[in-house]
């Protein structure tokens, strides 16, 4: 259903005045506004606009045909998108004592997905309207209200109710109503959090780009949240950020997550986790780019020094870690230091051996002399100073990716090569007789 096709139904608006669920006045009103052009409609709003308002939400709550209610909710709908600042009509003094949310929120239960739909919106346009004293929504059972809806949200994102709209809908009502404290709370209570994760990936198509942008809105908001931020920490959040970042040249996208990213930069484990995922180079090649958002620019600025920051306070392991997951390898002091290697060999056990993975991936892929060279070298220190090292290298398939090397053009990775072979095949008793 389409809200053209709804509006062109001629509801019998007499039937329900001669049953007294439409008073005269209210019959008045429709006749008024009823098919009329939008100037006429804006005008009459303009005039009386609370009395629709109130007209409108009476006869939700007291009339339950499928087919008017479509209709009543089609005439809100055009209403509310014409000019979105008309849902202050909804908080009028003079409906001070008139449940305004209840219609809607029923709804979002009962009914086909136009009625859903059509409740969700109008409902996220009327509370985003609301009068605020500060950072506090202002009414009572307002906060019950925002648990409903978010109640509602979550359950699209786990079952929507439409194939391809259930999930668009509720991530767009969320990006608007995640600023607000009482559904932050709600949320993460919902355990909805984790209903994001997967929504976070680089997109093409223009449907998906801002289903993805809406959905990194909502992270950013919740990032202002220390509860969610327990959550977003030991997810896969980061990860999935920092790929879409990479693959992204949608500026409102890159914009969004680089907030999010100089939001919580600061907190908890979140520097290391950027350093180790490679976020300073990222960060390097997105300032190489044409942006035209001001906002952008200072905060990839402010992220390159928060990060600078970060590494220089971070251990000389998470250092080495830095520059290994980078993959450019070079002769920093660190890989010749004795006290390094004894004092950090049982952290490559670290993730199921993960950098000594990461060192031997190295030799596979690089085409840069200095870095195989580098890489060669450490896998032959880690063999001499870990007590198991060189069966571990072994059961990694070391020798093999090694080999390849040793009749490379550059000496210096010829050298290395035959020096981590030497050892892999020397047991640990004569390895640290060889001199690098």
């Amino acid at each position: 259903l389409s809200i053209e096709q709804v509006l062109k139904r001629d509801i019998p608006w007499e039937t329900y005045m001669n049953t007294k669920l439409v008073s005269a006045k209210g019959l008045q009103l429709l006749r008024r506004y009823d098919k009329k052009p939008e100037s006429a409609r804006a005008q009459l709003l303009d005039e009386d606009g609370p009395a629709y308002v109130h007209l409108f939400v009476s006869i939700l709550r007291d009339i339950f045909k499928e087919e008017t209610v479509e209709y009543v909710l089609a005439l809100i709908y055009e209403m509310l998108s014409a000019n979105p600042t008309r849902a202050r009509l909804f908080h009028d003094e003079s409906l001070a004592n008139e449940d305004t949310y209840e219609p809607f929120l029923r709804l979002l239960w009962k009914g086909n997905w136009f009625i859903q739909e059509k409740s969700c919106k109008i409902l996220a346009w009327i509370i985003s309207a609301r009068p605020k004293a500060g950072n506090a929504v202002i009414g009572n059972g307002i906060d019950d209200v925002l648990k409903g809806l978010v109640e509602w949200l979550c359950a699209q994102l786990k079952q929507p109710s439409h194939p391809t709209r259930g999930v668009p809908i509720a991530i767009s009502c969320l990006s608007s109503l995640l600023k607000e404290p009482v559904v932050r709370s709600s949320f993460v209570q919902a355990d909805g959090v984790k209903l994001l994760v997967p929504l976070i990936s680089p997109a093409s198509t223009q449907q998906s780009i801002q289903l993805l942008y809406e959905t990194c809105l909502c992270i950013w908001l919740l990032s202002y949240y220390e509860p969610a931020i327990e959550y977003l920490a030991t997810s896969r959040t980061m990860q999935r950020l920092t790929e879409v970042v990479k693959h992204s040249t949608k500026e409102k996208v890159v914009r969004v997550v680089i907030l999010t990213f100089r939001n919580l930069l600061p907190k908890g484990t979140f520097g290391a986790q950027m350093v180790d995922l490679g976020l300073p180079h990222i960060i390097h090649s997105l300032k190489t780019q044409a942006w035209s958002d001001e906002d952008l620019l200072d905060a990839l600025n402010q992220l390159e020094e928060g990060l600078k920051d970060k590494i220089k306070k971070l251990s000389s392991f998470d250092k080495y870690k830095q520059e290994v997951l980078l993959g450019h390898l070079d002769w920093n002091p660190m890989h010749k230091e004795t006290n390094f290697w004894r004092e950090n060999v049982t952290c490559f056990e670290e993730n199921d051996f993960q950098i000594l993975r990461v060192l031997l991936t190295i030799l596979d892929t690089s085409s840069d002399p200095r870095s195989l060279a580098v890489a060669c070298f450490d896998i032959s220190q880690f063999i001499q100073y870990h007590a198991a090292g060189r069966v571990i290298v072994a059961d990694l398939k070391a020798k093999e990716r090694v080999m390849k090397l040793i009749n490379h053009e550059n000496a210096e990775v010829t050298k290395n090569a035959i020096l981590c072979i030497q050892r892999l095949l020397l047991g640990a008793k004569y390895a640290s007789f060889l001199q690098a």
